[in-house]
């Protein structure tokens, strides 16, 4: 990918881009701070944020600091395994669906493995129960990370 740019005296100067790696529209996801080694996760360009099904949230404090727990399935239309979740809360977001619902969810922060590349994200927490995917990877976490494929599928894979 070559970028042409302006040089300072005028003239045209060309530069290299660093060639992202592509990735399909869905791929499998690991979240180590959350004991979830894999999960199948929707690349999604429509969406801002991500989000992951969480169910039984509470609110609580440890140590004087505000935490979430909840619990997760990692598996695609699976009640097993359930697994316990806590975090620090990074905030609560107002999220509009995509039918237009808004609905105020808990922001955590947390890192994202995809195939060798790992990296800190923020999480929105909802109940993805009756989605086709239990997380959505929006266009925060990905921003110029990645060149997306939307003919193509866990092309991380072939990297692991």
């Amino acid at each position: 990918m070559i970028d042409v740019t302006m040089s300072p005296e005028g003239g045209r100067k060309k530069t290299r881009k660093r060639q992202r790696p592509r990735i399909g529209w869905r791929e499998w996801a690991g979240l180590p701070d959350l004991n979830v080694e894999r999960i199948n996760a929707k690349i999604d360009t429509g969406a801002k944020s991500s989000a992951i099904h969480a169910f039984r949230i509470r609110e609580i404090e440890l140590e004087g600091q505000l935490h979430v727990e909840f619990f997760l399935h990692p598996v695609q239309r699976r009640k097993r395994p359930e697994i316990y979740c806590c975090a620090p809360v990074a905030g609560k977001r107002i999220i509009r669906s995509s039918n237009g619902q808004e609905e105020e969810r808990f922001v955590i922060h947390t890192h994202l493995h995809l195939g060798p590349y790992n990296w800190k994200v923020d999480l929105t927490l909802t109940n993805r129960d009756a989605m086709g995917f239990r997380m959505l990877i929006g266009r925060d976490a990905l921003r110029r990370k990645f060149l997306i494929d939307p003919g193509a599928s866990y092309l991380l894979d072939e990297l692991v």
